[in-house]
């Protein structure tokens, strides 16, 4: 009877030292997964505003009709510059954005003049995004014709705020890569790699600018916190790639 007891306890202990082990094994596989799923979500916290093939995602600002001013070339987007002077033929994503950091490569011919701005708003009354969407100004700063204000120059915060001793901008023709981080009304602009501009919406320096400079006729500038990005037709040829946002 002793005997058949210390066997059946063996026998318990061996069964339960296997579980044990095999829930071990199964913690190590989850926790793995877990990371896993972490690490999939962190990267899903970009948003491709541009698949490289389509306009999906877009539309002319204040229109219905479909786009023809801009094409997908070589995975590009390439504004044609259809526009006349700075109205007419820009785009603007569907969705609304609020607080974000926005990337994009991009590259000018000679004399070309583009931008990006944000917290757009859509309304028949507005003839352009420039009138509510605050704009990081891409410009050919040496080739366009006619003398350019520092405020009009490539990476300002176009007639705000001027880019730092830090802008490199690379020759004509070839990409560079920039950068917006809107937080909450903390402003930076980004230009190859270096933080050229750095401003806080709201502050008594930034509201003297807006109500005394360019902006002073447009009551709706820079006047709302969630809107559309938008891309410039400014009437020369402008490519874009790699367009992401990141929501904050």
């Amino acid at each position: 009877m002793k005997k058949e007891f210390l066997a059946t306890g063996l026998i318990a202990a061996v069964i339960g030292f296997s579980a044990c082990n095999n829930q071990s094994g199964q913690t190590g596989d989850t926790a793995q997964t877990d990371a896993d799923s972490t690490e999939m979500t962190t990267e899903d916290e970009w948003i491709s505003l541009f698949d490289g093939e389509s306009l999906a995602g877009w539309h002319g600002y204040n229109k219905t009709e479909p786009v023809d001013n801009w094409i997908i070339e070589d995975g590009a987007l390439v504004c044609l510059g259809a526009a006349e002077h700075d109205t007419g033929g820009d785009i603007v994503t569907d969705r609304e954005f609020d607080n974000f950091e926005l990337v994009w490569d991009w590259k000018l011919e000679g004399g070309s003049n583009s931008g990006v701005m944000y917290h757009v708003v859509e309304d028949p009354k507005y003839k352009g995004p420039y009138e509510t969407g605050p704009e990081y100004q891409m410009i050919d700063d040496e080739g366009w014709p006619g003398e350019l204000e520092e405020w009009q120059k490539t990476g300002a915060d176009y007639a705000m705020n001027l880019a730092n001793d830090k802008k490199k901008v690379k020759p004509i023709g070839e990409w560079n890569n920039s950068k917006i981080v809107y937080d909450n009304g903390h402003v930076e602009h980004w230009l190859n790699g270096e933080k050229i501009v750095e401003f806080e919406v709201g502050t008594d320096e930034w509201n003297k600018e807006k109500e005394e400079g360019k902006w002073k006729d447009f009551p709706d500038y820079a006047s709302v916190k969630k809107g559309k990005i938008a891309l410039q037709d400014h009437g020369k040829k402008a490519y874009f790639k790699n367009i992401k946002i990141k929501e904050l």
